[in-house]
Order: C-alpha cells, then structure tokens, then sequence
C-alpha cells in the first residue's frame, strides 16, 4: 500500500509481505505518480530485482553494439547522421542526468548515475525505456526522513549533493560521449548543451508536474548547472538541434540560463 503525504516531500510505502521500503523504493513511487501515461520516464529500477532480458550495463556495454544499434535506428527516421547522434546522445543523457536531476530537484536525494552502477532497459524499437541502479544507495540530506537509514549515506549539505551528484553523472557522460564519437563526429559544445537541458528541463517542469517546489527545484538546478560550469564542461551551450519539448518553458528556464 503507498501513502501519499501532499505536505511533505516523502510518500510511505508499506507491505506485509516484503522487507521495509528503502529510500529509493518511496522515490521510486513517487517518480512514477509524476506522469501516470509514462510512470517509468524518471523512476530508476533495482536491478537486483530485475531479470536481464533487454537490460545492458553502461559501464561494459558501450564498447558493444548497443549504441551502433541505436544510432542505425535513428538513421532509419532521420537520415542525417549528425541529427541521429544527437538523439543517442539526448536518449542516453536523459537515462544518466534528466533522471537523477528529477529526484535531486524534487526531493534533495539522489542514486548513484556513476558509469559501474547504471543499467539501460531497451524496448523493441532500441529505444530506451527505462534505466537501473546495480547499488541502491542513496545520497541524502541531514533533514531527511531517510537520514541514518540503511542503504542511505547522508551528506553533510545540499551543495555537497549536488556536487557528488555532478561527479559521478561525469562518468557515465564522458563515456556516452566517447561511445557516440567512435560511430560519428561530434560537436562537444552541442552535446553538453544537450545535458544542460536535460537538467534545465526537469528544473522546470518536475515542480509543475509535482505541483509546487518551484524555488527548491529552481535553486538546484541551477546548482547542478553551476557544478557542470566548474568541472570544466560547457553545459550552457546551445545544442542549435530543434527538438520538441511539452509544456511552456516560462521564466524559469530563463532564469536557469542565465
């Protein structure tokens, strides 16, 4: 049974069944009421519950056929060989940073989106459908319900997430990044634009989603945004591939790209 709490950031998840929830488990929950059309758009999977069947790792993967595969399916849509780099790299990019920067945002935790600990789910089409953590431990606040909790570490603040947070993303990215450029060139600048959208958008449309946070998500973001800016990775830049996107932007964006 899950207990939403509308006043507080966390949710209750009990069973008579099974062992107590985990930090990730009432994420994971409430990721998933965030769009109840696609409840796996930023919940993360426990693989240690999870067959393998369509899952590959990142971390032993990349140097397979995983990424030519998703790149030949793009070409079948968009034959251009750059713009279908550019979808690889968006799909991937929202697999290691939209999902962590969504929880981050809307509830100061994060998982681990380290290059060793994230599995990718395909669908039928090689499109990615899903993501998954190999180690579910989760970075959380010093006010945090889950502070103390096992399979939790806390952190001493929120910059100190954040920073974590960025750092381990960097593994999983520079390794997508080197993965697409063996199949085409790539322009460096537009894929860490890419990654910097991915972090404005889910700045931006988790509170509507969530209905409220605003300040909180605004004031993070803009945090993991400064945190790319000072481990050397232009993140500002414009990635200049027009792509649809849902909702309005507002004066958030604009303020995250300041």
């Amino acid at each position: 049974m899950v207990m939403f709490h509308p006043d507080r950031l966390e949710c209750t998840v009990t069973s008579t069944l099974s062992a107590p929830a985990t930090a990730l488990d009432v994420s994971c929950t409430r990721l998933r009421a965030l769009n109840a059309e696609y409840p796996r758009m930023y919940a993360v999977a426990t693989m240690a519950d999870e067959g393998k069947r369509r899952w590959w790792s990142l971390a032993d993967d990349l140097d397979g056929d995983r990424v030519p595969r998703m790149w030949a399916r793009s070409l079948e849509d968009v034959p251009d060989p750059d713009v279908a780099a550019m979808q690889v790299a968006t799909a991937l990019i929202h697999a290691v940073v939209g999902r962590v920067t969504a929880l981050v945002v809307l509830e100061g935790r994060a998982w681990d989106p380290g290059l060793e600990n994230l599995w990718i789910h395909m669908d039928s089409d090689e499109g990615i459908d899903w993501a998954g953590v190999a180690d579910d431990t989760m970075r959380v606040l010093p006010d945090d319900p889950y502070a103390g909790a096992p399979r939790t570490v806390t952190v001493p603040c929120e910059r100190a997430l954040l920073l974590w947070t960025v750092h381990r993303s960097l593994t999983s990215l520079h390794a997508v990044f080197d993965a697409i450029a063996r199949l085409t060139p790539i322009d460096a600048n537009r894929f860490w634009g890419l990654v910097g959208e991915a972090v404005l958008g889910a700045a931006t449309y988790i509170p509507i989603l969530a209905g409220g946070g605003e300040a909180a998500a605004q004031r993070r973001g803009q945090g993991i945004l400064d945190a790319f800016v000072a481990a050397g990775v232009p993140v500002r830049s414009k990635s200049r591939i027009t792509r649809p996107h849902c909702g309005r932007p507002g004066q958030a964006r604009k303020r995250l790209l300041n």
